[in-house]
This record gives structure tokens, C-alpha cells and sequence, in this order.
């Protein structure tokens, strides 16, 4: 397939963009236009800049839509903040996912995963893997972090739903939000009560029980890390998944490998070849600056392709190509600067884990369907498929 035909690929005009007009003018619903940055080296400046701002409430920010607008404007989350308000919440959450902290839970993402196939393998075939094990591997790990019930899933799920998918209106996202709030707020609440060994627990004893947090505040930083905690790398999991079985060499490479710097190779591979962020990072200028030869006006608003940016081949020699050899850490999957990813050590870990058990516990796993009949996740802010039915 050429680009642009393929799922796995940035829409051509992208492509077009990126080699013609770098830094261009792109057109929102709300009819602002913000200036989008389809470079990789630019994509870095922009993201590395401090006199680009990530505030969400600073007049000019490029929004993805009224009800993301909306939401945030109802619970503003530190990644939406500029220092020094974000750094002091980020610091309050650096220890609990440093990449020590997150290697010391390996042999407990690697019982949830066997488990998960175990019970894959015990049911019926063909099965759907999103539901039966990509969503539940990190749904899982994410809510014994922080101390979420795993019971309450459907209710969360459902709620993460609302908020990511493109034709939620702002009164439902709106609503979803204020459902997550009250739930972890009040769960907050009853740890400050009786704590346990979790996130949410520690929150609660050190900035609740002081004051220094609100409830509303500890619940608005508990959704970031509930909703982006499993939707990502479910999402991960499944589309990467499809990528390999699209490329029987690179999956016959992952699972025929017991090599670990091959498998920690083919998840940075995946993610700057897929990169499920596809509507960009939004960022928004403070002062007058110059991106890749245009000048960026105060306050004129600043979208970050990383798709795009992640198949830039003055970075990656042959971006288009799939190859879990490429030494592809650098990417921007994870974003760049102070506002990168808190939780991309554990995505790794978890990743690394599912790419090394899943194809080599079932390798006759194949899809069920025809790829074109996949429901690709085209109506969701975060990209993957909706169901991926599979036989083995």
C-alpha cells in the first residue's frame, strides 16, 4: 500500500505539507487558525520552547473541539498548565512512576497478561482482543497503581468513552467529567480515612488530609491518570498488534526473539510508526517566535503533528517502513519538553511485556476478518480499533 492508504499511515496531505509548506496555516471549528507544525526538528523547538505555552485557558489555544473545550474548562489537569503549577503537581507524581518504581512491577504486568491469555485461550475462538486483553492489561495495572476498584470498570470505561470520542457535545463531556470527579474525589475521601499502598491513598494522607489539595483537585488529577492510563495503551496494544500481523517478518522477529533490547527496540518502533495521538499536541504562544523559518505571532495557537513528525525522514531514514531493529527512541510519541509523558515508563514496561508473551503464546494468532473490515477508531481522539476479532 502506498502512503495514506494504509491505516497505519498520517492522512497524505500531512505528507504533502511536511515537504511543502512545513509551518501552515490549518482551519478549526471554531474558525481559528492555528499554525500546524508537521516537522520533526520543529516539532522538538515547539515543544521545548518556553515561550509556548500548554495553558488550555489562555486565549488563542487551538482546542480539538467545543466539548474538549468544555471539559477542560469544568477540570483542568497539570498537563494543561504551565510552570510553575505544573511542575509542583507533576513532582508530586514523579516517584510513583520512575522507571525503578515501574521495572519493580514487571512480574506483576506479566502475571496479569499470562493470566489474560489464559483466559483468551479458554475461551471462545475467535475472540475480540480488545475486549478479552488489550483493554483489560493496562485497565488492570492502572487501577491497582492508583487504587481504583477494578470492579468499577464499566463505569469508567464508559466515562473515558465520552470524553475522547470526536462527536461527544459539551454538555456530555461535560457530564462525563463531573461522573469521574465525584467518583475519584469520593474515593479520595474514604482512603484519607483508611488509606492503602496506593496512589490515590498517599494523595490522600499528604494533600488532602493537609489541605494542600483540594477533593476536586485530587480527583481531576486522579482522571488524567485513570483515562490516560488505560486508553493509551489499549490502544497500543490492539493497533500494534494489527501492524505486526500486517508484517508477518516483524512479527515473526518479536516472537521468535528471547533478546530484550530487540523487544524495548520493536515497542519504540510501534509507537513512532503508529502514534495514536492524531490530534496533535496544542500548544500556544506567549511571545513573538520563529518556527522553521515563520514567525509565530503572541497568542496565535500551535498544533504539533507527531504523527507526521514521526515519519520525517531526516529523523528516520525510510519512515514508512516498519522496522523493529530501528533504534527509534527518540520519537515523539510520547510528546517532548517538560510536559512529556509522566507515564511512559510504565507504557513501556507494559508494552514490552504484552509484545513478548501475547505472539509467543499464540503464535498462530491471526485476524478474523479482512483488515479493511476493522473498526478503526476514526471518531476517537485516541486512535486504535474499537473491536478486533482474531482466531488462533
Amino acid at each position: 500500500m502506498t502512503r495514506g492508504q494504509c491505516p497505519f499511515d498520517p492522512p497524505p496531505e500531512l505528507a504533502r505539507l511536511q515537504a511543502e509548506e512545513p509551518v501552515s496555516r490549518v482551519e478549526l471549528w471554531d474558525g481559528s487558525t492555528p499554525w500546524l507544525i508537521t516537522r520533526y526538528e520543529d516539532a522538538r523547538a515547539v515543544l521545548a520552547d518556553p515561550r509556548v505555552s500548554a495553558d488550555t485557558d489562555r486565549s488563542g489555544y487551538p482546542h480539538v473541539s467545543p466539548a474538549t473545550a468544555a471539559r477542560r474548562k469544568r477540570a483542568k489537569a497539570f498537563i494543561s498548565q504551565d510552570d510553575p503549577e505544573h511542575a509542583a503537581a507533576r513532582r508530586l507524581l514523579t516517584r510513583d512512576f520512575m522507571v525503578r518504581k515501574m521495572r519493580a512491577l514487571r512480574p506483576r504486568i506479566q502475571q496479569i497478561v499470562d493470566e489474560l491469555i489464559d483466559d483468551l485461550i479458554a475461551g471462545p475462538n475467535p475472540a475480540d482482543l480488545v475486549e478479552a486483553f488489550a483493554l483489560p492489561v493496562p485497565s488492570l495495572v492502572i487501577c491497582e497503581l492508583l487504587g481504583v476498584p477494578y470492579a468499577d470498570r464499566a463505569f469508567f470505561h464508559r466515562a473515558s468513552r465520552a470524553i475522547i470520542a470526536r462527536d461527544t457535545t459539551p454538555e456530555q463531556a461535560v457530564a462525563a467529567t463531573q461522573e469521574l470527579l465525584d467518583y475519584l474525589g469520593d474515593l479520595a475521601v474514604a482512603k484519607e480515612k483508611e488509606p492503602g499502598e496506593d496512589l490515590l491513598s498517599r494523595l490522600a494522607v499528604e494533600q488532602l488530609r493537609t489541605g494542600a489539595m483540594t477533593r476536586e483537585e485530587i480527583g481531576a488529577m486522579g482522571q488524567l491518570l485513570l483515562v490516560a492510563g488505560h486508553e493509551t495503551t489499549a490502544n497500543m496494544i490492539a493497533l500494534g498488534t494489527v501492524a505486526l500481523l500486517e508484517h508477518p517478518d516483524q512479527l515473526a522477529a518479536v516472537r521468535d526473539t528471547e533478546d530484550e533490547a530487540l523487544i524495548a527496540n520493536a515497542v519504540e518502533e510501534l509507537l513512532r510508526y503508529l502514534n495514536i495521538t492524531h490530534s496533535g499536541r496544542r500548544r500556544v504562544a506567549t511571545e513573538d517566535l520563529e518556527i522553521g523559518g515563520q514567525v509565530i505571532r503572541r497568542g496565535e495557537g500551535l498544533i504539533i503533528a507527531g504523527d507526521i513528525a514521526n515519519r520525517d525522514d531526516s529523523a528516520f531514514p525510510d519512515p514508512d517502513r516498519l522496522d523493529v531493529t530501528r533504534k527509534a527512541r527518540h520519537h515523539v510519541a510520547f510528546g517532548y519538553g517538560v510536559h512529556q509523558c509522566l507515564g511512559q515508563p510504565l507504557a513501556r514496561i507494559e508494552l514490552q511485556v504484552v509484545y513478548s508473551t501475547l505472539y509467543r503464546r499464540l503464535p498462530g494468532l491471526k485476524l478474523a476478518v479482512p483488515l479493511e473490515e476493522l473498526p478503526f477508531k476514526h471518531d476517537m481522539i485516541v486512535y486504535g480499533v474499537h473491536e478486533l476479532p482474531v482466531t488462533w
